[in-house]
């Protein structure tokens, strides 16, 4: 049993087809209460009032509907109640009155307790009734002749009562997916049944326990509220499973699902509307100038003003419509149903709206403006992934036009074509062997002398010259081409690694991952198999995640990086400042290593600066996390020593070297084994 329309407690306009239901629902369940009375008869309600074990039951029963079991995907307060297996055994010990009157008294005082509306209490007590209702009629049905008041069950008498639970449970979930459907306007088939196992365990596992409550009942009224341990004990469990769900598909900032779980629920909606013939929207926002936020006001700032956005755009959807968070300053907005592009665009417009009023944070107001691209399935693209990529190239047409709003139009489409060719380029780049490696120093600022390598890739067009990882990884991220070209980099890093061994250089080589790869299941056995196929130690390859992998799907990230550590290879977060990984979530990483992105190693210069505090504040931080830190983008001398001063390890930059091609690394290293410090100490 569940509480049913749990989305809003507006009540249903008089005379629609949800306020009839509703409506005749709550009579009918209020003429079985009174009928059932009536049979009872009134002397012998007021002598069972005066029954110690029935308080005691009303007090369990109340407790039970404050204490529902929460499961994955339901609303909060609504759920299995743990009063189920005390009203069950009201019905099998005293019969249909006893139980209807005590469950009327509990639920109308869990409303007053959650503030619910009058009409919704009225109808959750009616649907009570009726359910408990037909299970006495089955118990009266089935054996009439050993139905007494009270009864208790023996032997095989346990069959019928779970009979009777089993046709209690479906008439519930008829009567409140009934109300549910009506209320969201969809077929009943779609809601009845989703989370339909989930459902009968839990019922199964509460109705199971009201023959043993019966027992309790007939030895001691003090037995009874003992049963309150096991059943807060499934409170507990349960409560935990559904705060892992909501974290493990949910943005930890802002509250907000997160790409996973509009991943999973758009290829739901997808599948729907195939069948229906109907059509799935999804809108694509980024908010204009944000960086520059950040930039004056700090992260913490931008936080602020990314919770306070969240939450517009939450109370400016419909009820079904799903809003989420890509990363950054990115949301995404799922219209399950839409007519055409029209609506979708009013919809986008409508949030534009209530998203340029200013925004009050620290006595300073904030006028931000969103760009928001459309697309839709059927018309703009077959399936999710076509769907992101065309609301994504919509939005930054908006973005770079200047329009607020576009929808996803081919003509505007300058890149597809493109890309599709970059594509097959790269694609057949990989079986050419055209990827290249270029490897920058890095230098340890206590004694100039170099700790380590950077592999960093580069590609060798057919027509284009040498490609920077900016003009193709992102390719590489958005296609099937990511495990082909992680193994490739490895291959030829961990052969030039090889080489250099057996010429004298030892140093550790750093290998970027991009989100893909990080989360690529089959990562782990690559890295290995590579390792032993070039005869490296795992100690001289380490793996730099980027910060941006942790943020996408952070508890995702945390098991990839969990498993990387078993191998043995040294692991460091690179880009630390460029997103909202925060030195609480540092603590709970393996990492051996921090790397401070040049936006935040280029304050170190600035003494009078905020930034300047905030930076070493973080490198002390990470020090006292037992990592390392390497300024990145050291570009002078003066940083170097800011970044010495500051307490970091070791650094990188133009001030050092350029990224290398592979034959000049041994000479360069060999020339500057000796070298002086980074600078002045």
């Amino acid at each position: 049993m569940k509480d049913p329309i749990a989305t809003r407690d507006v009540g249903p306009r008089a005379g629609t087809p949800l306020w009839l239901y509703m409506a005749g629902t709550t009579a009918a369940g209020a003429l079985l209460l009174g009928v059932s009375s009536l049979e009872l008869g009134m002397e012998q309600l007021i002598l069972l009032s005066r029954e110690p074990l029935v308080w005691v039951m009303l007090c369990m029963v109340m407790l039970g509907e404050l204490r529902p079991i929460a499961m994955p995907g339901q609303s909060p307060g609504s759920g299995a109640p743990t009063s189920l297996p005390f009203t069950f055994a009201l019905v099998i010990f005293y019969g249909l009155p006893i139980a209807a009157i005590v469950q009327c008294s509990a639920t109308i005082v869990a409303g007053v307790a959650r503030t619910h509306a009058p009409h919704r209490t009225a109808f959750n007590a009616a649907q009570y009734v009726l359910s408990l209702g037909v299970a006495d009629a089955v118990l009266r049905l089935v054996m009439p002749g050993l139905v007494t008041t009270p009864w208790v069950p023996v032997g095989g008498e346990i069959v019928v009562i779970a009979l009777a639970g089993a046709a209690s449970f479906v008439v519930n979930r008829v009567l409140v997916l009934c109300a549910v459907a009506m209320h969201e306007r969809v077929p009943l088939r779609q809601v009845m049944f989703k989370g339909l196992r989930q459902q009968i365990y839990v019922n199964g596992v509460l109705l199971s326990l009201a023959p043993l409550i019966v027992i309790a009942m007939t030895h001691s009224v003090l037995y009874v509220p003992l049963f309150a341990f096991p059943l807060g004990a499934l409170y507990t469990s349960a409560l935990l499973l559904v705060k892992r769900d909501h974290q493990a598909n949910h943005d930890e900032l802002t509250g907000l699902a997160n790409r996973k779980l509009l991943t999973v629920r758009s290829r739901r909606e997808i599948v729907r509307a195939h069948q229906e013939g109907a059509r799935v929207g999804l809108l694509i926002l980024d908010l204009d100038r944000f960086k520059e936020v950040n930039d004056t006001l700090g992260h913490p700032t931008g936080d602020r003003l990314l919770q306070t956005l969240a939450q517009r755009l939450t109370h400016s959807v419909r009820p079904n419509d799903l809003v989420s968070r890509l990363g950054g300053d990115e949301f995404a907005i799922l219209l399950p149903k839409v007519r055409d592009t029209e609506s979708a665009r009013e919809v986008a417009l409508r949030l534009r709206g209530a998203l340029a009023e200013p925004v009050r944070l620290d006595g300073m107001d904030f006028d931000l403006q969103v760009s928001t691209g459309i697309a839709l399935y059927p018309d703009d693209a077959p399936d999710f992934e076509s769907l992101m990529q065309r609301a994504d190239i919509a939005m930054y047409v908006a973005k770079t036009d200047r329009t607020g709003v576009e929808s996803y139009d081919p003509g505007k489409d300058r890149n597809s074509t493109a890309r599709l060719s970059m594509y097959s380029e790269l694609r057949r780049g990989l079986v050419d062997g055209a990827l290249e490696m270029r490897y920058q120093p890095k230098i340890g600022l206590a004694d100039g002398r170099a700790v380590g390598l950077e592999a960093l890739v580069r590609w060798r067009h057919p027509s284009q010259g040498l490609l920077t990882p900016d003009e193709f990884l992102p390719i590489v991220e958005h296609s099937n081409l990511f495990r082909a070209f992680s193994a490739q980099v490895l291959d030829i890093t961990l052969a030039r690694a090889a080489d250099w061994h057996a010429e004298g250089l030892t140093l550790p080589v750093s290998v970027n991952l991009g989100v893909r790869e990080l989360l690529d299941p089959e990562l782990p056995d690559t890295v290995a198999a590579a390792l032993r196929e070039y005869g490296v130690p795992a100690r001289r390859l380490v793996l730099e995640i980027a910060e941006q992998s942790l943020i996408t799907d952070p508890e995702a990230a945390t098991e990839a990086v969990e498993r990387l550590r078993t191998l043995g290879v040294g692991l460091a977060l690179d880009d630390f400042g460029t997103g909202h990984f925060t030195l609480a979530q540092l603590a709970g990483l393996p990492l051996d290593e921090v790397k401070i992105h040049e936006s935040f190693t280029t304050r170190l210069a600035e003494e009078a600066s905020r930034g300047h505090t905030v930076v070493h504040a973080a490198i002390t931080l990470v020090r006292a996390l037992g990592m390392r830190a390497t300024a990145e983008g050291v570009s002078s001398a003066e940083l170097a020593e800011a970044a010495l001063e500051a307490g970091c390890h070791s650094a990188q930059g133009h001030h050092f070297a350029e990224p290398m091609h592979p034959r000049d690394v041994l000479p360069w290293w060999t020339a500057h084994t000796t070298r002086t410090p980074a600078g002045p100490r």
